[in-house]
């Protein structure tokens, strides 16, 4: 590890030379990319720089407890207690910052909102978790823009894909994928009974043109007249469209936009983000089928979250978190759930080596 931190190091005081260099600061594209590189090698170089600080005080301390003065030993090794719990810390710090990034973390998302179970119920609670993934997106100062809307008519989505863009929105937003139970009253249920409904989430990486080859040739491109809630455009022109892809099956359709092309270009970037995905998850199953089912993938069959309404509860099921403010929940106030899960996967990926 020490050896990996020391080329990191060694790298990272490279990259400050090379920031000063006039060469380099008359080269913009260069500037920005070593300015990068040195900014996502800092954090590991501070972290090292702390551990060799706290490792000299241990050292240094160690003579103090044989001082003659009992005082003074009591002292030293109440000093030391403190000092090896943060030495422990920061080699765990460093651990996880050594880990493998994942290559998509800072990449924009395609989030995708399907009711499932419990009919018109599942999705209410549908359009209630787009709401509150749009209040999330805000507090970070992210961009959303709706690529398809599929609603019910009172007010809940059978299906909703959204683009979400922003820094790190992937990485906070990764585990979300998986299947989100509601446990309610229904307004329309005069007995006052507990309903449950399922709605599934996908949160998949935004594919650029050079993640994804798509040979034109493979697409079955069709447009056709806009159907259901919208303006004066809906069923008056051939703008909605449906492309298939068809090595894979996928079929993905798009027709808010009054024009054509704008639908098509949406269609386009979901169909790309969908099949990144299915590249990806196909990689990973031939990497390791072990590394998939401790680390976890957030595969969308998994049940990962219920929201109880009557007692106000909030439960994560993959790390056994609980929270009574379900409604401070969906406004928006998500790090209080997405944290631990950070956490808990990264503690979970340090464990396997991974």
């Amino acid at each position: 590890m020490f050896e990996r931190v020391e080329q990191i190091e060694r790298r990272y005081r490279e990259l400050e030379g090379l920031l000063g260099d006039p060469g380099v600061i008359s080269n913009q594209k260069a500037y920005h990319a070593y300015a990068k590189e040195h900014s996502s090698l800092e954090p590991v170089v501070s972290a090292y720089s702390q551990y060799r600080s706290v490792k000299e005080e241990i050292e240094s301390n160690k003579f103090l407890l044989d001082d003659p003065d009992h005082e003074m030993r009591e002292l030293a090794k109440e000093e030391m207690v403190r000092l090896e719990a943060r030495f422990s810390a920061l080699e765990k710090d460093l651990m996880l910052l050594l880990l493998p990034k994942d290559p998509n973390d800072e990449k924009n998302i395609i989030v995708e909102i399907r009711a499932g179970t419990g009919g018109d119920e599942a999705a209410l609670f549908a359009a209630d978790l787009f709401r509150m993934y749009l209040r999330y997106a805000e507090k970070k100062h992210w961009r959303t823009d709706i690529l398809s809307r599929h609603e019910t008519g009172i007010g809940g989505v059978k299906e909703i894909i959204f683009l979400v863009e922003g820094n790190g929105a992937y990485s906070r937003l990764k585990y979300e994928s998986g299947v989100h139970r509601v446990q309610r009253v229904p307004e329309t249920e005069a007995q006052g009974r507990i309903h449950t409904s399922t709605v599934t989430v996908a949160v998949l990486p935004e594919a650029e043109e050079v993640d994804v080859e798509i040979n034109h040739a493979d697409l079955r491109i069709d447009v056709y007249r806009s159907q259901g809630c919208g303006g004066q455009h809906v069923n008056t022109t051939d703008s909605a469209v449906r492309i298939t892809h068809i090595p894979s099956g996928m079929v993905v359709t798009c027709q808010d936009e009054k024009s054509q092309h704008k639908n098509k270009a949406k269609a386009m970037k979901v169909l790309r983000s969908r099949l990144l995905e299915k590249e990806t998850q196909e990689q990973e199953d031939r990497i390791s089928q072990d590394r998939k089912s401790m680390v976890g993938t957030g595969d969308r069959s998994e049940r990962i979250r219920t929201y109880n309404f009557p007692q106000s509860r909030v439960t994560d099921h993959r790390i056994g978190l609980t929270l009574y403010k379900l409604e401070f929940i969906l406004t928006g106030e998500l790090d209080q759930i997405i944290d631990p899960i950070i956490t808990y996967f990264r503690s979970e990926a340090l464990k396997k080596g991974v």
